[in-house]
């Protein structure tokens, strides 16, 4: 336990060296960023450094709660620059589509996170809430919402062609890259928020109705509980385990 916080066996929060490692010596941003794509134009970036954690750069004490946007960039190096220089705990990009410094779109996702099930041994979120546990999780929340995760990748199949999941670090995203999906407007996220609310998936609703704008970014470091944030396919899921898989654990745990 860390914080007041429980994770599966092997998760703990990275320190300020760690991520220092893993940003200088580990994390491809050319990668991250071709993931992304290149046809949304100049992507905005973001930073947290330590609200979750309580660790971050003595320097940044103030800053440490902040969601600091990284927009002013000429070129990825400089953005892997800032990262270096905050060291954050997590890092993001702005799922918004921007023309002008107008919003013409956004990318249409939806956040399944263990904590956010009810859990037959910790609760509901408001249970944990209570006893100051809002983003503890255990092994057993870590399946159900990946079992939930298969399903709602299912069932959004039937109408999205360009579907992506990434493992957040704690539970799963499913990017919807269709283009039509980008178009969406307000009331259309809110009523698909709703509709997949109704059907019982555990979905952050502020992620699909577009009011949360950032989403982690692929391949980098979820400071929180030390995974790499990790694109599968829908055929890995099943057998996949953030626990022991080689391709979300950072080599500062492996050489451990």
């Amino acid at each position: 336990m860390f914080m007041g916080y429980s994770f599966p066996r092997g998760m703990r929060p990275s320190t300020l060296n760690e991520r220092l490692e893993f940003y200088s010596k580990e994390f491809n941003f050319e990668q991250a960023f071709n993931w992304i794509g290149n046809h949304r134009g100049k992507v905005r970036f973001a930073v947290i450094i330590g609200r979750n954690t309580s660790i971050y750069p003595p320097e940044y004490a103030d800053d440490a709660n902040a969601t600091i946007i990284i927009d002013n960039y000429k070129s990825l190096e400089e953005v892997k620059a800032y990262i270096l220089e905050f060291l954050p705990e997590g890092v993001y990009y702005d799922r918004n589509v921007y023309s002008n410094g107008e919003v013409v779109g956004q990318e249409l996702a939806f956040d399944l996170d263990p904590e956010n099930v009810i859990c037959p041994i910790h609760g509901s979120f408001e249970d944990k809430a209570r006893r100051g546990q809002d983003l503890s999780f255990c092994e057993i929340e870590l399946q159900i919402i990946k079992e939930q995760t298969m399903k709602l990748y299912d069932y959004l199949a039937e109408r999205f062609n360009m579907l992506h999941i990434v493992y957040s670090g704690r539970g799963f995203h499913i990017h919807v890259m269709d283009k039509e999906a980008f178009k969406l407007k307000p009331l259309e996220r809110e009523a698909i928020a709703e509709e997949i609310k109704k059907m019982g998936f555990a979905i952050d609703p502020w992620v699909t109705t577009g009011e949360s704008r950032l989403i982690r970014l692929p391949y980098s470091l979820n400071g929180l509980v030390s995974r790499i944030v990790t694109p599968l396919d829908r055929s890995e899921i099943v057998n996949f385990n953030p626990i022991d898989d080689e391709r979300c654990i950072p080599e500062f745990l492996k050489h451990k």
